[in-house]
This record gives structure tokens, sequence and C-alpha cells, in this order.
């Protein structure tokens, strides 16, 4: 399932900082492109280099990161079907508090969870989970435009942002006790999208506007 746009609302002010967030995703993918595995490498997040105080800056210069054009394009899409409301709700300053916030603790729930990991973790899942989680919380009735996969087959339907996100989340529970499991898992950062959703459905209030909030939902 791939989540294109809201259905059920679009934002009343322009989305100005999700936009400026993507572009600079697409920036820094082309720097990627032109500087090789040795820019991922100096700026992605190496567990192990944190744990032992090194390198801290990528924390943060690491959700700015993506493994591919697969990975950068399906995370651009869903930060573009959730971002807008969320960035209506909150205005433009405290959305991107929120984003890059989600995305710290998103990346410092990985660490926690793999400290000896040498394996590089880059991403702006945790981030985009954060959005996603927020969304689950102010919109949890709004339809999503998806376009829905059946083996060779594609459809476009709408679902429920609840039933969406919630399958969305489980996915990712269980992915992150399988890698708990393993002893030294690499790939997809499960955790970091758990711990992102958790703290975007938590601290979604604190950052929210409520007069912005009553507008939109009583449309």
């Amino acid at each position: 399932m791939i989540p294109l746009w809201d259905a059920t609302r679009r934002p009343v002010s322009l989305p100005v900082m999700t936009a400026l967030i993507i572009a600079t995703n697409v920036i820094v993918f082309i720097f990627e492109l032109y500087g090789g595995e040795a820019f991922v490498l100096r700026w992605s997040v190496v567990p192990a280099d944190i744990m032992a105080g090194r390198h801290l800056e990528t924390i943060l210069t690491s959700m700015f990161l993506h493994e591919g054009w697969a990975h950068i394009i399906g995370n651009m899409v869903f930060l573009w079907a959730f971002g807008p409301e969320i960035e209506d709700v909150m205005g433009p300053g405290k959305y991107l508090a929120f984003y890059l916030l989600g995305g710290i603790i998103a990346m410092a729930a990985q660490i926690l969870a793999m400290p000896g990991s040498t394996i590089p973790t880059l991403g702006a899942s945790g981030a985009i989970a954060a959005v996603m989680g927020a969304f689950l919380v102010v919109y949890p009735q709004d339809r999503m435009r998806t376009l829905l996969f059946l083996g060779v087959f594609v459809s476009m339907t709408y679902i429920p942002a609840a039933l969406l996100i919630g399958v969305w989340f489980l996915l990712q529970l269980f992915g992150g006790v399988g890698a708990i499991a393993s002893v030294d898992s690499g790939g997809v950062a499960y955790l970091a999208h758990v711990a992102g959703a958790i703290f975007g459905a938590v601290a979604v209030r604190w950052f929210e506007n409520p007069q912005l909030v009553a507008e939109r939902t009583s449309d």
C-alpha cells in the first residue's frame, strides 16, 4: 500500500516546510550520488561510534541520507501524503522542530537497541514515522487515496488513515522484534520507525495549535 494524499481534506495553508524538507532531502541525495560511498559513510550514523562519543552530528545528518532511488522516493511520497496536514495544524516552525526531534528520537532508539553495531544507519523514515503517528491522532477518520498492489494488479482505492497507519505500525513492530533477536541486524531500521511513530502520537498535542486544529476538524 502506498498512500498518495488525504482524500478527506486539503491543507488550508501551503505546505511550504514540507516542500522544503523534501527539497533538502533531494539536494542531499544529489550530493550522495556525486560523493559516493565515502560521503554516505561520513554522514551516516554508526551506533558504535555514537556510543563512543564520536560523530554525534550524524544523528541529525543521517536523517537526510538515503540508500538509493527507491528509498528516497518511497520516503518522500509518504512525507507528502501525511506531512501537509500536520504542518497545517502546527505551523511551519513548530512542524520543523517536531520533524527533526522525531527523527533524532527515532535514531536514538535504534542506537540504544543496537549499541555495538558498526553498520551505518540512515534515512528519513523515523522522522516521517513521527508525522504519521501525529496524523493518526489528529485525523484518524480521514481516508487516504492509496495505491494498492495485489500481485501484478494495481488499483487506486481509499483506505482509512487509522487502518493504513495501524497496519504499517504493526509491520514495523514485528520487524523490530525480529531485528532485536538477530545478532547484529542491518537493513531496515524498524525500531526507529516504531519509536518515531510513538513519539509523534504522544507529542503532537504539544506542538499543534489548538485553534488551527479546531478550524480544520470542524470542516
